[in-house]
């Protein structure tokens, strides 16, 4: 029978940038060029991070929705080898909206070991710069674009609570008047380009953000919180806030 390795090796989900470079943490760093491989959405785009942190001569995996079969057989079989592989998304924290979760799916189902190694996040930026009262929130990520897309939204709007969603900006102008039908008197906060050149946050009523974006082309992906009745905070959210 071949030698079994030693140990096995750890899944590693790292957080990377949402665009700003200066972003990324020191265990992240240290996490990408000790691992034996990085599984990523996009080769060109991890390559570019790697020659930034000055990482060289990493095996990089293509990893995205339309492969996911195959990646996740070479990453069981690196991992069941010995070799750490680290998994990386294009901007951000993966698995969140981002793809990752059947392979955490196959590595668990093996009894091997996952470790996050926290970092940027497009939702909790968004959420810490937001003056809406969030005592609690539903997270959404993107609604589907066109089978479920009303439903799944007629259900977000009757939650009464906060909730978050991504957009692109191919439909970000959709999205406003589709949450309109169901809640004419929400506030909304919108990040867009977050920690890029051209960021901007967006605080307002839903007219107030259409007439903004309306005049001007929209780019980058966008991060909708919904408060469904407004600015005015609870009793409750008030006293959590002061907490803080």
């Amino acid at each position: 029978m071949p030698n079994e390795p030693e140990h096995t090796g750890t899944l590693y989900v790292v957080a990377t940038p949402l665009g700003n470079l200066e972003d990324i943490t020191l265990r992240a760093i240290r996490t990408l060029r000790e691992s034996g491989a990085i599984a990523c959405e996009d080769t060109r785009r991890a390559s570019i991070l790697l020659r930034h942190l000055d990482i060289q001569g990493k095996k990089l995996i293509s990893y995205h929705n339309y492969n996911e079969p195959k990646a996740v057989r070479q990453i069981v079989s690196l991992l069941e080898e010995g070799t750490d592989v680290s998994l990386i998304t294009d901007a951000g924290t993966p698995v969140i909206s981002d793809p990752g979760y059947t392979m955490l799916q196959a590595v668990y189902e093996k009894e091997l070991q996952v470790i996050p190694v926290p970092g940027p996040s497009a939702l909790t930026a968004a959420l810490s710069a937001c003056p809406l009262p969030l005592s609690s929130f539903f997270f959404a990520g993107f609604l589907p674009h066109k089978k479920g897309r009303k439903s799944r939204l007629a259900y977000l709007c009757a939650l009464q609570t906060s909730f978050v969603l991504y957009e692109s900006p191919f439909r970000i102008m959709q999205l406003l008047d589709e949450i309109e039908v169901h809640l004419p008197a929400a506030q909304l906060f919108i990040g867009r380009e977050m920690t890029k050149i051209h960021e901007e946050y967006l605080t307002g009523t839903i007219d107030e953000i259409r007439k903004h974006l309306g005049s001007g082309k929209n780019r980058g992906e966008f991060v909708v919180i919904v408060h469904p009745s407004g600015i005015k905070s609870t009793q409750s959210e008030k006293s959590h806030e002061d907490h803080h």
